[in-house]
């Protein structure tokens, strides 16, 4: 069974083609980082207008690599939301349409669940269940996963997503748009212990999510400093260690609350290289195992939503002939 999937929830547009027996046969991915770096942050039109620019190329570009023609594919997943719902409208009206011409099913699948699955396309690949981090630039959620479709979500930001906060800090810091990297390659140059940042609600019980106020004292603390370069590396790398040992916490007390032995990181702040540390120590600590996907499908890619969409697929399901985007969707509502 051979999928093509289309992801164009934010800011890139990502095509891929999975093939149940072969794998993942080809996948491209065109970031508007360029696209969206003066202003600091993701414009929607422009990127709904980029989609619609990059889409096609790069669908007769996986096409070719995979040595495919349109009547060899046997469906076709779009991501249906969540994300902005212009840059939405464009892959699935584009997915929906070309699906219909080709006459195989379709299928919208929900962006968070492509994520939760592109470790699976790692070997070795985990099994269910398991315990998934799910950190990103617009959710950061801790999941326990039993199978596919069976998800209960255990905890969740409940203000500034992890990435968004990197996002904003990196802003208030001078630094560039996309903020993960930024502030990461900055951090690597700060000193330790210099600042010690808070890590929002650890001190009590729950495995909810905030990082609004630690945001704020980033930005309070670097109003009050002498502004050198190397303050603001440090103030980066405290900043960083905070976001990153709050993630950590409430990972080991999702593992022992729900005696789950195997992690799953997912999400474009699931590439940052202190957090695999971090989280492979505590997995070595906790005898358990842990698994990352590939950093280029820890950013938004095709890969993810054409294997979401082959495990559906499979299962029987496709959209009807209509289709409609959910700029908001819970994991609850799949």
């Amino acid at each position: 069974m051979r999928i093509l999937g289309i992801e164009t929830s934010c800011d890139e547009t990502g095509i891929a083609i999975y093939d149940s027996e072969r794998g993942l046969l080809s996948h491209a991915l065109y970031s508007q980082v360029t696209l969206h770096a003066p202003y600091g942050g993701v414009v929607p039109e422009l990127a709904s207008r980029d989609h619609i620019r990059r889409i096609i190329p790069l669908i007769k570009q996986v096409l070719t690599e995979s040595s495919l023609l349109p009547t060899d594919l046997d469906g076709v997943a779009y991501t249906a939301g969540p994300g902005l719902i212009g840059a939405l409208l464009v892959g699935a009206a584009v997915g929906r349409s070309l699906a219909w011409t080709w006459q195989v099913p379709a299928l919208g699948v929900h962006h968070m669940e492509g994520h939760l699955l592109a470790a699976m396309l790692e070997s070795p690949a985990p099994t269910y269940p398991f315990l998934a981090l799910l950190v990103s630039g617009g959710h950061t959620q801790l999941v326990q996963a039993t199978a596919i479709g069976q998800y209960q979500v255990l905890g969740e930001s409940a203000d500034d997503a992890a990435g968004e906060a990197f996002d904003k800090t990196a802003k208030l810091l001078g630094l560039g748009y996309p903020g993960g990297p930024a502030i990461a390659q900055l951090a690597a140059q700060g000193a330790a212990d210099v600042f010690t940042f808070p890590r929002p609600m650890t001190q009590r019980p729950g495995l909810d999510f905030s990082f609004s106020g630690l945001k704020t004292h980033t930005a309070t603390t670097w109003k009050n400093s002498a502004q050198t370069e190397q303050i603001r590396a440090d103030i980066a790398r405290a900043f960083e260690e905070a976001v990153i040992d709050t993630l950590a916490i409430k990972c080991r007390r999702a593992l022992q609350q729900t005696g789950l032995s195997k992690l799953v990181i997912a999400g474009g702040v699931g590439a940052n290289q202190r957090l695999r540390q971090t989280l492979t120590a505590l997995a070595k600590e906790l005898g358990i195992t842990v698994y990352y996907p590939r950093p280029i499908f820890c950013t938004d890619n095709g890969a993810m939503i054409a294997y979401a969409g082959y495990l559906r697929l499979a299962a029987g399901q496709q959209a009807p002939l209509g289709f409609k985007v959910q700029p908001r969707w819970l994991m609850s509502e799949i």
